[in-house]
């Protein structure tokens, strides 16, 4: 599928001053640039650090970086400098939304803290904070990271079996979680503001977010008080609902309610399973879940996997083989839901967000570095000169420090 399409979508006409870098911001940026916002990208002097994060590369960008910034025009200014201060203070006139990731305390050391000076100056403006564990609390300060938050927040606790230990998740799910919260949060504040006209404050932390993600397993013990422990491809309240071998491929299916298992179970030829007491409920099967597995993997392993697949979909039961990257991204059912998407020599997943009216679009390829700062500043009354004055003194940067 090839996108290019003008500015438009469900967002067109929104603002935003983006001064993040690595994950969990230009996640949510690129969101909100899918579907039409202006996303003005503000990097340091040395650039978004993980424009360094390869290989692979193209022309001199890593693929992660290339993952997270579609749909952007790129600027660089050293807010260190007084200079490069008031540039910014000039591109966040008329902006909805100012997000950043800098160090706690770092926006109010410049004189860019949202209440001491932000909020009176723009009271429109929504500003979006994101940092690892907040500016203040026992951690407050810290840095953060995907996996040492995971780790902090019983990610690594309850992923993984007993002969690999506590295992890192192989997603960044922290630092998307989080990008996908804070662009809630950012929508959430500006619903409000057309109630009220004002803006606000977001405090946003990987530490809060993965937290929130860590269901069932929270709820599971607050109401158990037995702490969860890992249980490899298997789920801790549904049984049967784990990996299993077959003839082919490796499959993962699911059985949520007792209908489930006993279509699963008239399809493989397993009535007897049916009538098993140590399976006659999902509070059973999960009791004697290794007993149910090693049952089911009998009759699995002479199976052809995608076949098998095929029947169980037909009587309605979720399952599907194991793919790996290259071929999801092949996959017929990718390609019909439009998932990957091509725009000149940029290739990636599309947006999953499906409007019937103001559908996102791909209309940039992930900028390169200070590759808009003259067209963006002329759009703020910057002439040349003083566009080359602001390189010569320091503030305004065109290459990589």
């Amino acid at each position: 599928m090839t996108v290019n399409v003008e500015p438009s979508g469900a967002l067109a006409g929104i603002k935003i001053v983006d001064l993040t870098r690595v994950l969990g911001g230009p996640y949510c940026t690129q969101i909100l640039g899918d579907h039409g916002a202006d996303v003005i990208k503000i990097e340091p002097p040395q650039g978004d650090e993980v424009r360094d994060w390869g290989p692979p590369f193209h022309e001199g960008d890593a693929s992660y970086y290339i993952g997270l910034n579609r749909n952007k025009r790129s600027i660089a200014l050293d807010l260190s400098n007084k200079k490069g201060r008031e540039v910014l203070l000039h591109l966040l006139e008329g902006a909805d939304v100012l997000i950043e990731n800098y160090k706690p305390g770092s926006m109010e050391k410049w004189k860019l803290g949202y209440e001491e000076n932000l909020k009176e100056k723009f009271p429109s403006l929504v500003h979006c904070r994101i940092s690892g564990f907040g500016a203040d609390g026992p951690l407050g300060g810290n840095a953060g990271y995907d996996a040492i938050v995971q780790a902090m927040t019983g990610m690594f606790s309850v992923n993984g079996a007993p002969e690999s230990g506590p295992t890192r998740i192989g997603v960044p799910i922290v630092d998307m979680g989080t990008g996908l919260y804070s662009t809630v949060a950012i929508l959430m504040a500006l619903i409000e503001r057309n109630r009220s006209g004002l803006g606000q404050f977001i405090d946003m932390t990987l530490y809060d977010c993965a937290i929130s993600l860590m269901h069932p397993h929270v709820a599971n013990y607050q109401l158990s008080e037995k702490v969860p422990g890992m249980t490899g491809n298997a789920h801790p309240n549904i049984s049967p609902y784990d990996r299993f071998k077959t003839k082919t491929v490796d499959v993962f299916l699911g059985a949520g309610n007792d209908r489930s298992f006993h279509r699963l179970c008239n399809v493989l030829g397993a009535r007897e399973l049916i009538e098993d007491e140590r399976f006659k409920s999902n509070a059973l099967r999960g009791f004697n879940q290794d007993a149910l597995r090693k049952c089911l993997e009998g009759y699995l392993k002479n199976e052809d996997g995608v076949e098998i697949c095929e029947r169980l979909r037909a009587v309605g039961l979720p399952v599907g083989p194991v793919l790996d990257t290259a071929q999801v991204l092949n996959d017929s059912h990718t390609q019909y839901r439009g998932m990957a998407v091509k725009l000149d020599w940029y290739k990636g997943t599309s947006t999953p967000i499906k409007f019937s009216r103001t559908p996102g679009s791909i209309r940039r390829v992930p900028p390169k570095f200070a590759a808009d700062t003259n067209k963006i500043l002329a759009e703020y009354g910057y002439n040349d000169e003083e566009i080359k004055a602001l390189v010569a003194s320091g503030p305004l940067v065109k290459e990589k420090r």
